[in-house]
Order: structure tokens, then C-alpha cells, then sequence
């Protein structure tokens, strides 16, 4: 475990040497660093110590082959729960999309500079299993002819987006966190996960999210976002950014030059930003400057189309107006630049898969992420250089910035984890109150007609909680309904959970009906809810049986326009289906927590949407 409280001069200082060590020889490096610290050498100054590093790192790209340097530039997942045994599934997949069997082969035969871990490529079942994952990495890392560890990332935003779950703290999400509009809760949320993730050996995290999300109909950020106001958002940003990089990880902003004003996914198409460039500066530039001003160590790049910023209409990841021109000049920001996934269709729609990596590197960036086919990918750009199209300067420039981060982040010095560094951190007793109580301060209460809220045992203890009951974005929390009654039952109420879906049928419909009749209230929970969807028809027919009806949205807090009408009594808005969120929604339904959130978006009317139902900052209280 890396000493968090070791001051940056000091661990610059080992740094230093434990670099030069390895540069030298593949002998551990620990001892070395120690005897730095001992001797005193902290004393010299921080240009001079940076410079030294500098000079180490690129002793040591001098003797990498060109093969060991053009891997350095790649993250790349890899399937299975072990470095060197994955289950035979695993493996299969690894063989067929990888070529290799294990995330070790992987290294060894690619040089690459960073795994990312996702929970669908069963790398994050538990932390203790992480741990040894992320070891067995670094131990391939430092196996090969030249000895290098890796950057481990995964995309922990928290909220709907989190790939280590339970029993991991799960902190709010990034719009619950806008709502609740404390940037010193923010950076603690993002201090506590930061230090868990360190603790499992997860170096580098995707978040947090410098999107601004004034497009109601975005896809792809929404609560990924947190909110719509510039000024607030990079106020949110910076304080994220000091809380993980605290820690002891990177943080990384994404997505450059801005995803908030979309209405389609770059998962699946080609968006276009149809921003003024007087616009970009106003309305996306902010939490961006506001990330690089408080010491960003990644960015992460958008494979979306801004024509007035590049005027060929190239994808921002592609893009060297863009990411040279705008972030590197404009901005100035001389950090890590890391492309969203390269799997993503956004970014593979101009171009074919060989060219892409290639035009990202000439673009600006220097960590390309998860292409969709690796040894097309490498050779393609092992090709551009050999034939002269990417200069060695131009590729050895990106490799000194990704070593760089490495050395900053200790990992030259020590890249292991323990199991007593788990369990003295992840998961622990103060961090799961922290989480609790940074949440409880993010409900949002939209509507009380007749005062409602909150609940008293005495007249309404008997409760029905109803609705969509999405998957956990962990696998480890909800179902939402279950979590909600669960959460009702802990405060002393009568509660039935039955689950009618995202898009209930009408037979599911009639079902909630029939039950809510001996019910002294009903709580249901809606999910992006539409004109078309059912979801208002339930609402409707619930609330038509007299019993009165409280809706909490667990998603996007813009249900409550599509539900206008419909005859509920109350309205919360939790902005995740997390049990930490819906646990604290239900503690301000019970009238254990008065509602403190206050909107970060605005909620315009779905009749009309150029007009605003609930303006930025609107949230009741009792």
C-alpha cells in the first residue's frame, strides 16, 4: 500500500530513484525509494527532482523496442477474475477476441500500458479478487525485458455507472451530488472512493464526468452529469478532481470537448454538437478549465462532431484541431489524454479500425482504450511508425507523459497491493456512514400536494412500493422495489414490494391496482419515463383508486413532466437506483430526513419544453 500522506516532494524524491533503479535493472525497486526518503534527499527541490525523473523515464524509453514502446500506448481489457488463471470461459473469450489466453499473456506478448476492468469481463467480483488481479498485472508488468508496471483503470463514476460494487462504498452519482450542491461532500465522495479503489490496486479512474447535461433528451450522460449549470459543474468537477488525486489515483474528465448537448449515443452513432464557438466557451469549456486548473492528471476524449471546432467534422478523438489546437494549446493542458473506448461506434463510423489508433495518436492523444480488435490496432500503428507517418518524437512524447503518471502515482516505487490494505479500507464502517450521509442530503422533493410527506406510521404504514426495477450498475445492490420496501420496513412500516417493470403490462397494471386497495399508500418508482410510456397509465390507474401515490424517480429527475396529470400526491427525485440513494430517498419519504437536494437541471414541461416547469436550484423542504 502506497503511504497517502507521504508529501509530494518526498515521493517525488523516491520516485527519482526507484526509477533510475529500474531503468538499471529489473531489482526491485522499494528498497532503493526507502533509502532516498532516509537519506534526506527531499531537500532538493521539486523542478529538480521532476527533471531528474524526466531523464530517468527517458533512459528508460531508450531501451524499449519499438514493439515495448508502441504497446505502452494501448489499455486494453481483458476477461477473467485472475491475471494467470482465469476460468475456462474466460480464457475462451481472451482466445478468440485477444489471441492470448490470460491478462498476462496479454501483457507479455502487447507491452500494454494499462488494463481496464469491467464488471461484464468478470474482473471485479470482490475486492480481496481484485487485489490479486491487480497484482498478478503488476507482476506481468515487471516480468518483461523491460520492466514496467501498468496503469489499472475502470469507469467508477458511482451512480448509474460503477463497475466495483458491494461491499466497495458506493457514493452517490455525479447529478445526486449537483443536488446536493456541497463541493466539500463532493471531493469527500470522491476522496473515499478514490482510496478504495487504490486500496484494490485500480490506479487511474474514468471520473469524474465534466459533461454539462443541458439537453433533457441526452442518452448517454444525464445523471452521468452534475447538472446543467457551466459554473456549478466545474465547481463539482474541481472538488471530485482533489478528492480522487488525494488519494493517491488519477482522476480523468471526460468526455473532451464536451457530451452535454446530444440527443444521440456515441456508443451506437455519431452525435454532433451544434454549439458556437462562443457557446463551447460558455457552456462546455468551464468544468474542463476548472479540471486543469486543479492539477488534472487524464482527460478523456469524445467521439463526437463540434464543426466549430474543427471544420472537417472529424470525431474530437481524432481530431488535432481539437484536442492539439483547443485542450493542448488553448487550454494548456500537457497531462494524459486517453480516447473513449475505440470500440465505440462514434469513433469508427469515418474511419476504419487500422486507421483510427493512428489518427488519435496524430490528434493528440496518448493512451488509446479498448480497441475493438487489438493486433489490428498495434500493427497499425507499429506500420505508421515504421513508414515514417507517426515519428518516433511524436509516440515517445505520449510514452514520457504515460510514464510520468506512473512514476507520480508511485508505481514505480511500489505497484502491489495487500489484503490487509483492503480490508482496513474498502468497505469500511466510517466510509459507509460518510456515503450514507453525503446522500441524504441529495433527495429532491418536487411536489407535496396536501403535505403528504412525510410519511407517518400512524396513518400510513401500510405501504405498497411498486415499479421498474433495472439491473444494479454494480450487480450487487436493488432491486430497486425490494431496496425501497426494505428501507421502509427498517423504519418501522408495513411495506410490499411488487415489481411492474419498465414497461408494465397492462395485466402487471391491474395487478398493482388490485393490491394498492388495502394499501394506506403507494410509492412508485418511475424510470425515464416517455409520452408513450405505460409507466404513466400505472401511475394514473394507482392514483385513480383513491390511495395516494408518491413517485420516486430513480433515474432521470424529468419524469415528473411526463407525469403531470396524472394524479399522484407527491414527487421525489433520487437521480440513481443504488441502494445508498434509494435508502436515503426513503429516509426523507419517512420524515426521518428533510429533504435538502435542489434540482441541477431544469425540468421544462413536456407539452412545451421551451417553457420551465421546476428551474435550476427548485427542491422543497418540510
Amino acid at each position: 500500500m502506497h503511504d497517502h500522506r507521504t508529501s509530494r516532494r518526498t515521493l517525488l524524491t523516491a520516485t527519482a530513484a526507484a526509477v533510475a533503479a529500474t531503468a538499471i535493472s529489473t531489482t526491485p525497486a522499494l528498497a532503493v525509494s526507502e533509502a532516498s526518503e532516509a537519506s534526506g534527499a527531499s531537500a532538493a527541490s521539486d523542478a529538480s527532482v521532476t527533471a531528474s525523473i524526466r531523464d530517468r523515464l527517458k533512459h528508460l524509453i531508450s531501451r524499449m523496442s519499438l514493439e515495448e514502446k508502441v504497446g505502452q500506448l494501448f489499455v486494453m481489457r481483458a476477461y477473467g477474475h485472475s491475471a494467470t488463471e482465469p476460468d475456462q470461459v474466460d480464457i475462451d473469450l481472451n482466445l478468440k477476441e485477444l489471441g492470448v489466453r490470460t491478462a498476462a499473456e496479454l501483457v507479455a506478448k502487447y507491452h500494454v500500458g494499462g488494463i481496464i476492468y469491467f464488471a461484464w469481463a468478470h474482473n471485479t467480483r470482490d475486492p480481496h479478487q481484485i487485489a490479486d488481479l491487480s497484482n498478478g498485472i503488476q507482476r506481468a508488468g515487471l516480468a518483461q525485458d523491460t520492466p514496467v508496471p501498468l496503469l489499472i483503470s475502470t469507469d467508477q463514476e458511482h451512480g448509474i455507472v460503477a463497475r466495483v460494487g458491494r461491499p466497495a462504498t458506493l457514493m452517490p452519482g455525479a447529478m445526486a451530488l449537483g443536488a446536493g450542491g456541497s463541493r466539500s461532500d463532493a471531493r469527500k465522495a470522491a476522496q473515499i472512493a478514490g482510496a478504495e479503489l487504490a486500496a484494490m490496486g485500480i490506479v487511474q479512474n474514468y471520473a469524474p464526468v465534466a459533461d454539462v447535461n443541458v439537453n433533457p433528451a441526452n442518452p448517454v450522460i444525464g445523471v452521468r452529469s452534475f447538472g446543467a449549470d457551466p459554473q456549478a459543474v466545474a465547481g463539482m468537477v474541481a472538488a471530485q478532481v482533489k478528492g480522487y488525486q488525494s488519494a493517491g489515483i488519477a482522476a480523468t474528465s471526460k468526455h473532451f470537448p464536451g457530451h452535454g448537448d446530444t440527443k444521440d449515443d456515441s456508443h451506437y452513432s455519431l452525435p454532433t454538437i451544434r454549439h458556437t464557438a462562443e457557446e463551447w466557451e460558455e457552456l462546455d469549456a468551464p468544468p474542463f478549465r476548472a479540471a486543469i486548473a486543479a492539477g488534472i492528471d487524464s482527460i478523456m476524449t469524445a467521439h463526437i462532431v463540434v464543426p466549430a471546432l474543427d471544420k472537417n467534422e472529424d470525431p474530437a478523438t481524432l481530431s488535432e484541431p481539437i484536442l492539439t489546437g483547443v485542450l493542448r494549446e488553448r487550454l494548456g493542458y500537457d497531462g494524459v489524454v486517453v480516447t473513449d473506448s475505440l470500440a465505440m461506434a462514434g469513433v469508427r463510423q469515418k474511419y476504419g479500425d487500422d486507421r483510427v489508433p493512428v489518427l488519435a495518436l496524430l490528434a493528440g492523444c496518448d493512451q488509446l482504450l479498448n480497441p475493438p480488435n487489438l493486433s489490428v490496432a498495434w500493427n497499425a500503428v507499429l506500420k505508421a511508425v515504421r513508414d515514417g507517418e507517426l515519428s518516433m518524437d511524436r509516440i515517445e512524447e505520449s510514452i514520457l507523459r504515460i510514464l510520468l503518471l506512473k512514476a507520480k502515482l508511485g508505481l514505480f516505487r511500489d505497484p502491489y497491493v495487500s489484503h490487509q490494505g483492503v480490508d482496513r479500507t474498502v468497505g469500511v464502517r466510517a466510509h459507509l456512514a460518510a456515503a450514507d450521509r453525503i446522500a441524504e442530503a441529495t433527495t429532491t422533493l418536487l411536489t407535496n400536494d396536501g403535505g403528504l410527506l412525510p410519511l407517518s406510521r400512524r396513518t400510513h404504514r401500510n405501504v405498497l412500493v411498486v415499479g421498474a426495477d433495472p439491473a444494479s450498475p454494480t450487480g450487487t445492490t436493488g432491486p430497486p422495489t425490494t431496496a425501497v420496501a426494505g428501507a421502509l420496513r427498517e423504519l418501522g412500516f408495513t411495506a410490499t414490494a411488487l415489481s411492474t417493470g419498465i414497461t408494465p403490462t397492462q395485466a402487471k397494471i391491474k395487478e398493482a391496482v388490485a393490491a394498492a386497495k388495502s394499501k394506506d399508500v403507494v410509492v412508485v418508482g418511475t424510470y425515464n419515463v416517455t409520452a408513450s410510456s405505460p409507466q404513466r397509465t400505472l401511475v394514473r390507474e394507482l392514483a385513480a383508486t383513491g390511495v395516494p401515490v408518491v413517485t420516486l424517480a430513480i433515474r432521470n429527475p424529468y419524469d415528473i413532466a411526463q407525469l403531470k396529470g396524472t394524479g399522484f400526491a407527491a414527487s421525489v427525485a433520487a437521480y440513481s437506483w443504488t441502494d445508498v440513494e434509494l435508502r436515503a430517498a426513503v429516509r426523507v419519504i419517512a420524515g426521518q430526513k428533510a429533504p435538502e437536494g435542489k434540482l441541477p437541471v431544469p425540468v421544462q414541461r413536456a407539452d412545451d419544453p421551451a417553457k420551465v416547469l421546476y428551474p435550476v436550484g427548485y427542491g422543497l423542504t418540510y
